[in-house]
C-alpha cells in the first residue's frame, strides 16, 4: 500500500485554528466576503445581467439573516488582521493543482490557436457560443426549479425537520426564535448563491473564449479522458482543500463557512463549498470549466444532482434517501460537528449493500467509492461508531414524514459539537 505523508495534506504556512460555525465576532468579516462575493458576481456576469440582480440581491438577504441568526458585535476583520493569510490560501491551492487542470486549459487553449490560424475554416465559433451559453442557461434554471421543488418539501414538512433536527447537535439552532423556517429559507438561499458563484467561472470561459464545431468530436473524448483521470486523484485534491478550509479561519470565514452554515439539508448542495469557495475551486482546482461546454453541462449536471443527494442528511423529505445510502455515505457525521472525515467519506466496500446502490455508483474509481480510506490512514478515523449507529437508527426512524406542532422533547444524537454552542 503507498505510503502518505501527512504533511502533505496537514501543513500550513499560517496559524492553525479549526473552525465548524460562525460567530457573532464573525459579522463585518462575514459582511466583507459577501461585498466580494457580490463584486465577483458582477465580474463575471456583467453588471447589467439578470443573473447578478440575482446574486447581489441573494448576498443581500445572506447578510440580513446573520445578525437575525448569530448576533452580530463589530471588531478588527480578520482579513485585515491577517492578510497574508489571503496570499498563503492561494498558495495553497497552486500547490494543490493536478496535472489534469494544465491539460484541460492545453488544451482549450491549442483549441483557439486552431480557430485563430485557420479564420477560412467552417467553425461556427458564434454558434458553438449560443449553443453553449443554451446549455448554460439550461443547467442553472433545472437545477435551480429542482432545489425549489425540495424547499417546498421542506416547508410542507418543516414540522418533521424541526422534530428530527431536535434529536442532533443542530437541536439549539432550530431552536432559535427566529424558527425553523427561516433556516429552511437560509439554506436553500444558501444553495442558490453557491450554485450562482460557482458556474461564474464556465461563464466567463464561455463568453471569453471560442469553441470549434470542427473539434467537437475530439473535445468530447479529451474532455471524458480527462475528466476520468481527475476523478480518480478528486479525493486527495478535495481532502487536502477541505482541511485547510476548517483549519485556516480566514479559509473558513471566507471560503467555506456558508456550507456548513445552514441546516443539514440538500438544500445546500452544490459541490461541497460555500461561495466564494466555489469560484476559487473552479478557477484554481477542478478543470471542468475548461472542458467543452457539452461536456461541463453533463460534468456539473451529475456533480450538482450528487452533491445534492450527498448532502440530505433530513430524512422523509426532498430529495428522497434511503437508509442504506447514508450506510455508505458519513460525511454526515462530518455535517453534524465533527470534523472527520475530510474527504467525501464513502465506504462502498462493507457487507450488506445492495446490487442496485452498488451499480448507482459504479462510475465512481475506487478512489471515491471507498474514499474514507484517507481519512483512515492520515488521521485513524473509525468507521463503526455508537454516534453513527445512533443517527441511523435516528434516520430510519423519520423516514416516514409526518406533521407536528407539539413540543419535542430533544435527545441529541452526538454526532458532535459544532452546532451546541
Amino acid at each position: 500500500m503507498e505510503e502518505l505523508d501527512p504533511k502533505q495534506f496537514h501543513s500550513m504556512y499560517g496559524e492553525q485554528r479549526a473552525r465548524m460555525s460562525y460567530e457573532r465576532r464573525d459579522f463585518v468579516d462575514y459582511l466583507l466576503m459577501m461585498v466580494i462575493t457580490a463584486l465577483a458576481v458582477g465580474f463575471a456576469y456583467g453588471l447589467r445581467s439578470p443573473l447578478t440582480l440575482v446574486g447581489v440581491s441573494l448576498c443581500a438577504i445572506m447578510s440580513g439573516t446573520f445578525p437575525i441568526r448569530h448576533g452580530m458585535s463589530f471588531a478588527m476583520p480578520l482579513i485585515l488582521r491577517r492578510p497574508q493569510d489571503v496570499l498563503y490560501m492561494v498558495i495553497y491551492r497552486l500547490q494543490n493543482l493536478k496535472p489534469m487542470y494544465f491539460i484541460a486549459i492545453a488544451l482549450l487553449l491549442l483549441e483557439n490557436e486552431l480557430i485563430y490560424l485557420t479564420p477560412s475554416w467552417p467553425h461556427h465559433a458564434e454558434l458553438m457560443r449560443k449553443i453553449a451559453l443554451a446549455l448554460f442557461y439550461l443547467h442553472f434554471v433545472s437545477i435551480s426549479v429542482y432545489r425549489t421543488a425540495i424547499l417546498l418539501s421542506h416547508l410542507r414538512w418543516k414540522g418533521h425537520v424541526r422534530e428530527f433536527l431536535l434529536q442532533t447537535t443542530w437541536r439549539n439552532v432550530v431552536s432559535r426564535r427566529s424558527g425553523i423556517t427561516l433556516e429552511i429559507l437560509h439554506a436553500y438561499f444558501t444553495g442558490l448563491l453557491a450554485h450562482l458563484v460557482l458556474i461564474a467561472p464556465w461563464y466567463i470561459v464561455i463568453t471569453h473564449v471560442r469553441f470549434s464545431v470542427l473539434v467537437l468530436p475530439f473535445a468530447l473524448v479529451w474532455g471524458f479522458v480527462i475528466q476520468h483521470r481527475f476523478l480518480k486523484v478528486l479525493n486527495r485534491w478535495f481532502y487536502r482543500d477541505h482541511w485547510l478550509c476548517h483549519n485556516s479561519e480566514l479559509e473558513f470565514i471566507y471560503l467555506h463557512g456558508p456550507h456548513h452554515d445552514a441546516i443539514p439539508s440538500g438544500l445546500i448542495g452544490v459541490s461541497g463549498n460555500g461561495h466564494l469557495e466555489g469560484f476559487l475551486r473552479h478557477t484554481l482546482g477542478a478543470p471542468g470549466p475548461f472542458y467543452n461546454p457539452v461536456i461541463t453541462f453533463m460534468v456539473y449536471a451529475f456533480e450538482l444532482m450528487n452533491d445534492i443527494k450527498g448532502h440530505q442528511y433530513i430524512p422523509g423529505v426532498l430529495p428522497r434517501v434511503t437508509r442504506e445510502f447514508q450506510q455508505i455515505n458519513q460525511h454526515s457525521t462530518h455535517h453534524f460537528g465533527r470534523f472527520e472525515p475530510y474527504s467525501f467519506g464513502l465506504k462502498l466496500d462493507q457487507p450488506g449493500i445492495s446490487a442496485e446502490l452498488r451499480n448507482s455508483v459504479r462510475f465512481f474509481p475506487e478512489e471515491l467509492q471507498n474514499s474514507v480510506q484517507l481519512d483512515e490512514r492520515l488521521t485513524g478515523f473509525h468507521w463503526s461508531t455508537s454516534r453513527y449507529q445512533r443517527y441511523l437508527d435516528l434516520f430510519e426512524k423519520y423516514t416516514t414524514p409526518r406533521q407536528t406542532s407539539a413540543p419535542v422533547q430533544s435527545r441529541p444524537c452526538n454526532q458532535g459539537e459544532g452546532h451546541d454552542n
